[in-house]
């Protein structure tokens, strides 16, 4: 799916302590809006690793590709700058990378 990305987030909290996952492999930072809603940004490193999901999310990738599975999905979509995959709650998904770094904002619904 595309959509129109922000390139610049106006007005948030960011919360200082970074969220390290996979020693150091991906790493982002919770934002957080007046109105309480939240978001995060973030470096994934190549690998590729497995995530749970909550609440729904959409994943927004802002530079670099990757590729992500959903569960219970057998192929792999590829995705890069200015594509966004919305991921179900109450889910899991795999996200792979194979060269440079990709960048991704998520959307919490």
């Amino acid at each position: 799916m595309t959509t129109p990305f922000p390139k610049q987030l106006d007005q948030v909290s960011v919360q200082l302590k970074a969220n390290i996952y996979f020693d150091g492999k991906v790493v982002s930072h919770t934002l957080l809006e007046k109105d309480g809603s939240k978001k995060t940004i973030g470096l994934i490193y190549p690998g590729v690793y497995s995530f749970n999901t909550g609440a729904p999310e959409c994943m927004m990738i802002t530079a670099g590709t990757c590729k992500i599975k959903l569960k219970g999905e057998n192929k792999w979509e590829s995705y890069a700058a200015d594509q966004a995959i919305e991921v179900p709650g109450n889910s899991s998904f795999e996200i792979s990378v194979e060269n440079g770094i990709a960048e991704y904002l998520c959307l919490f619904r």
